[in-house]
């Protein structure tokens, strides 16, 4: 997605960095040599990546920035996780540590056959072999699925930028802006995807908008279709055009009409030089008249921090596990243990998808499907008290993506613990008669590991949270810019007028995980439960009868059997239990997955794109284990959606037993988003979260957070006057003062090392 760089913004951006970025605490200890082998690649093992290809003739590498189009670069570089087998050879038996490889992606584009080729490169951290990596089915990659670079990017500007001289006078007269020879109060665009209607196609719809504060929320009517399939730039070409609702065949025929006054020019007000509408800028005023300009409540650490973070491990009372956060993607967990037993080997985010509809030509083609734009990526700076506590651990990261070397990302990922504001347990035992027998309770605690993926207009805040209890949270909100385009009575089939000349079009969300359960080891088989309802004779009362729920459970052999897609209800307990291990009370040892969402399907089933996404059909569908199934989507669905790379319903169609298996649970969330006024300018948190939960179930003996030694407990001394308690606690009585007067602070730079 382009962004145009103006030359005013840049003495703001080099005063804002020239102090450059202050480091972000590290941790103190290094990390665990187990939890290492999940570990991103540090900048040193990325820079040696690189060297090493760049250095083999056979390859014929450039650097990705500048020069032609039509050559062969190195696009991506990050971990290769080890495989499983291996992994828990040296994680559970002292095995040989599993050898360190990244995954290198490079587009050969200066060839007759132009492709795309994975690299498994190692050992890290000094390289000396490289062997590509196949696809299942040992599929290649089209070069037309590749993920648009910066420097496509700045050569389709410079081809909409001499397209879009012919109608210079109608942009300056209808907006006060442009776009050829421009320094200030410019046109700049966002393009639209899947990129054409067939594989094979490089056609991008791209969206003119007022480079404004919230550009987004300021499209000027006019969209441009541009064929830039050919690696030759100068052979890319204007298509069609749309505006204010009539399609043109060239640049030309728009300009005609207008200097003829056939034209119906929609000329759009002045935006104003304080208070746009699409600002942060605060306006209006509450009735209530409580403050607002001092600070609210905040989140503080009495006693200092309770968790800990050693490299990529993190631990937190009953919790252990591995972390990284790969730019393809985004967070994946690795190794999550309580109390020393292992409950996953992999929990992680495999895909984001927003789905369409309009009557302009953009956005009735825009299907975003975000691992294509780098979702793992565009991970920038959290700002501290805002997008997490002030008191949080700020870790930075290193991505190499479209780049010539590692990009530093400061405070990218942050740990925190957060107060929930509501007890974990708690209970009144009341005497009924004004008194009670006593009170106790668990003040509500959970860690939250969180990162953000800014995707162009929105932004996905991702957080997994640990709770003293054994259940972790899966959870994404959506907050941003809604995607909108120009108005015109057809839209509001679509969606909702936000503004004068803009519509918010209808969309629906979809997030996809992955949940690699090892329910007290990897053999795992899964059942559902739910309620159904008995009409018994009533064994008290003769000639009664009961009616009253049992429970009815239904063992889920195959893989066609565990897969449950929208449309059909889904049974309310979703188990995976170890048929061989018990508790103390006779129960499988199992893990639930509630989920927290209203998702439904963004196209019919087999539809064009929807083939590209074929992981959206399901709530959730269990899989048995395999290495070659190891990601649900891939970065080239985005421009390849018809004929994509990994066939989602491929995992499912060969029906595999799933009974004391090594299992996979793919969770699918989301929700149907209406764009409304009060989306204006941002869309809000509040309602727009979804995730899902894995909550144990019979796989203790009792709650485990009976270990924590944050309770109350007030029982009475004197009943039934009541003068005297007895107050029971294991923390210290007052939990003193929270926060420090460190000033804010914020840089937002993020650059090559």
């Amino acid at each position: 997605m382009w962004l145009l760089r103006l030359a005013w913004a840049l003495p703001m951006l080099a005063m804002a960095s020239s102090s450059g970025p202050s480091p972000s605490p590290s941790p103190t200890e290094l990390p665990p040599d187990k939890a290492s082998i999940f570990a991103d690649l540090s900048a040193a093992e990325l820079r040696a990546v690189r060297t090493f290809l760049m250095s083999r003739p056979e390859l014929g590498l450039s650097p990705s920035r500048g020069g032609p189009l039509a050559k062969n670069t190195l696009f991506l570089v990050e971990l290769l996780p080890p495989k499983k087998r291996l992994a828990l050879r040296y994680l559970d038996h002292g095995g040989r540590r599993p050898r360190r490889q990244a995954r290198a992606v490079v587009f050969f584009g200066g060839q007759a056959e132009p492709n795309i080729t994975e690299f498994a490169v190692g050992p890290l951290t000094r390289p000396s072999s490289y062997r590509p990596l196949r696809f299942k089915g040992s599929r290649t990659v089209p070069f037309t699925a590749r993920p648009v670079t910066q420097l496509e990017y700045e050569l389709l500007h410079g081809v909409l930028a001499q397209a879009m001289e012919p109608l210079h006078r109608l942009l300056l007269d209808a907006t006060g802006f442009w776009f050829h020879n421009c320094s200030q109060r410019c046109l700049t665009f966002s393009d639209i995807a899947p990129r054409g209607l067939v594989s094979g196609e490089r056609r991008s719809w791209l969206v003119l908008q007022r480079f404004v504060e919230g550009f987004f929320l300021h499209p000027v009517g006019l969209e441009v279709l541009v064929d830039h399939r050919d690696p030759d730039p100068r052979r890319w070409a204007v298509q069609r055009l749309w505006y204010n609702g009539r399609y043109f065949s060239s640049p030309q025929e728009l300009a005609e009409r207008y200097e003829r006054g056939t034209l119906a020019v929609a000329r759009l007000p002045e935006p104003p030089s304080q208070q746009l509408f699409s600002s942060y800028e605060p306006r209006g005023h509450f009735t209530t008249g409580t403050p607002t300009g001092v600070h609210g409540a905040k989140v503080c650490e009495p006693q200092g921090r309770r968790y800990r973070v050693r490299g990529n491990q993190l631990e937190y009372g009953g919790w252990s596990l591995a972390f990284r956060l790969r730019s393809s993607a985004g967070l994946q967990l690795f190794n999550l243990r309580f109390n020393g037993e292992r409950v996953a080997y992999e929990v992680s985010v495999q895909e984001a998808i927003a789905f369409y509809g309009g009557h302009t030509p953009a956005a009735m083609q825009t299907k975003y499907m975000d691992a294509g734009w780098g979702m793992g990526a565009v991970t920038y700076e959290l700002a501290r008290g805002i997008d997490c506590p002030e008191v949080a651990t700020y870790l930075d990261v290193h991505h190499f993506y479209d780049a010539d070397g590692p990009v530093r990302f400061p405070r990218a990922i942050c740990i925190f613990e957060l107060p929930t504001g509501v007890p974990i347990r708690r209970h009144f035992d009341s005497d009924f008669q004004g008194g009670f027998h006593f009170y106790a309770g668990l003040e509500g605690q959970a860690l939250v590991l969180r990162t953000t993926s800014t995707v162009y207009n929105y932004d996905y805040i991702w957080d997994f949270l640990f709770y003293p209890n054994g259940v972790m949270e899966a959870k994404v909100h959506a907050t941003g810019f809604i995607h909108a385009t120009f108005y015109t009575p057809q839209g509001r089939r679509y969606g909702s007028r936000v503004h004068s000349h803009v519509l918010g079009n209808l969309h629906t969300h979809l997030v996809h995980y992955k949940v690699d359960l090892d329910v007290a080891g990897t053999g795992n088989s899964f059942e559902t439960m739910d309620v159904r309802f008995e009409n018994i004779s009533n064994p008290w009362s003769p000639g009664a009868r009961v009616v009253q729920p049992w429970l009815h459970r239904q063992p889920r052999h195959s893989e066609c059997q565990a897969a449950f897609p929208f449309g059909t209800a889904l049974p309310r307990y979703l188990l995976f239990y170890n048929p061989r291990r018990r508790n103390r009370w006779g129960h499988a040892r199992s893990y639930r997955i509630q989920h927290s969402s209203h998702a439904g399907p963004v196209l019919p089933r087999g539809w064009q794109e929807e083939e590209g996404v074929s992981w959206g059909r399901y709530h959730l569908a269990v899989t048995r284990r395999h290495e070659n199934e190891p990601t649900s989507s891939s970065i080239y669905a985005q421009n390849d959606p018809w004929e994509p790379l990994v066939s989602f319903e491929g995992f499912i169609r060969n029906n595999e037993s799933i009974d004391d298996q090594d299992l996979v649970a793919w969770v699918t969330v989301g929700f149907l988003h209406v764009p409304h006024a009060e989306d204006i300018p941002n869309t809000a948190t509040p309602g727009n979260a979804v995730g899902f939960f894995l909550r144990p179930f019979n796989f203790f003996d009792e709650d485990p957070s009976v270990a924590s030694h944050s309770p109350v407990i007030v029982r009475p001394l004197d009943p039934p006057t009541f003068s005297r308690v007895e107050i029971q606690r294991w923390t210290p009585a007052s939990p003193g003062p929270c926060i420090g007067p460190e000033p804010f602070t914020y840089n937002g730079t993020y650059r090559q090392e």
